[in-house]
């Protein structure tokens, strides 16, 4: 099992204390050295009022807050957990990650997915109702952006002719491509797209304020991973996917304290089922309450799994 920690670039509300060059260094030079494997951000250029105030959040790009992380560390993984593909031109996030990759020395995670904020979408002049469609199609085309010159093709909405993007990542063929959401056509899109598949549990959360599938229980997550394999038998996919999920009673954005023993006992059941990879998001008020946090965790928790 892997460990990725959130990194709190959401908390804008704090200002400096979290969201500075010298913030994301610290935090990512305790993160490396309490032992996590990656870190991760989220991604919301600009998110509705009314989601705001319902418990929704703020965050810095995701390319850039990484680029920070990867400079102040030299072994972890900086991962988007998750970028909204149709928000952009896939050239545009091509290049982005691929300069990330180039400039990390190989350490991105691209995690992605087809998005649920409607109103997002609007402020960035997206079609909503396209947005599985613009998902599948951005797959494809980072794919060949990364690996072929005299790039020709026909997109939905725009067209290459003849183009070429330089650097080409570190990583070969490409950096791992997770893809997340609990419905079967996401995890239909991981299996025949990706590297990995970034389910959730959603307790607690109302289903249309995220527009995928329930995950309530180690059932339910046992049943979706079912039907992973089985539709990777259909297709006839071999290689191995990494499963990148919360362990249960926890949360994405909810900094909570972690019993030792239980999520020990987690990590085992999780494992048992497939989950190669587990995030969370660890409390801290301030910058130095989550550096101490995260060496706790380290110091309980991930020597102990070593």
């Amino acid at each position: 099992m892997r460990f990725s920690l959130q990194l709190p670039t959401d908390r804008v509300d704090a200002g400096e204390e979290f969201v500075s060059g010298a913030a994301v260094g610290e935090m990512t030079r305790a993160i490396e050295a309490a032992g996590f494997d990656a870190c991760f951000v989220t991604e919301h250029p600009i998110p509705t009022d009314r989601w705001l105030r319902t418990g929704g959040h703020h965050a810095l790009d995701p390319y850039v807050a990484l680029s920070f992380a990867a400079a102040a560390t030299t072994r972890l993984r900086v991962q988007t957990n998750i970028a909204v593909l149709a928000y952009r031109n896939p050239f545009l996030t091509a290049k982005a990650v691929a300069s990330l990759d180039v400039l990390s020395g190989g350490r991105v995670i691209l995690g992605v997915a087809a998005g649920y904020l409607e109103g997002e979408f609007e402020a960035l002049g997206v079609p909503f109702d396209e947005r599985n469609e613009l998902t599948d199609e951005a797959l494809s085309i980072l794919r060949r952006a990364w690996s072929e010159d005299g790039l020709a093709l026909e997109a939905r909405h725009f067209r290459a002719s003849g183009n070429t993007m330089r650097p080409r990542p570190r990583q070969r063929p490409h950096p791992p491509l997770w893809i997340g959401g609990n419905s079967r056509r996401a995890i239909r899109r991981a299996v025949d797209h990706g590297d990995g598949w970034i389910p959730f549990p959603t307790v607690g959360i109302a289903s249309e304020r995220i527009r995928t599938a329930a995950i309530e229980s180690v059932a339910d997550l046992a049943e979706r991973i079912a039907y992973a394999r089985r539709y990777a038998a259909e297709v006839g996919r071999e290689r191995p996917l990494d499963i990148c999920f919360v362990p249960f009673g926890l949360s994405m954005h909810r900094r909570e304290g972690v019993d030792p023993t239980r999520f020990r006992d987690s990590v085992a059941e999780l494992a048992d089922l497939g989950v190669t990879w587990l995030t969370l998001s660890l409390p801290g008020d301030t910058r130095a309450a989550f550096c101490a946090a995260v060496r706790r965790f380290g110091d309980d928790i991930l020597a102990a799994l070593a």
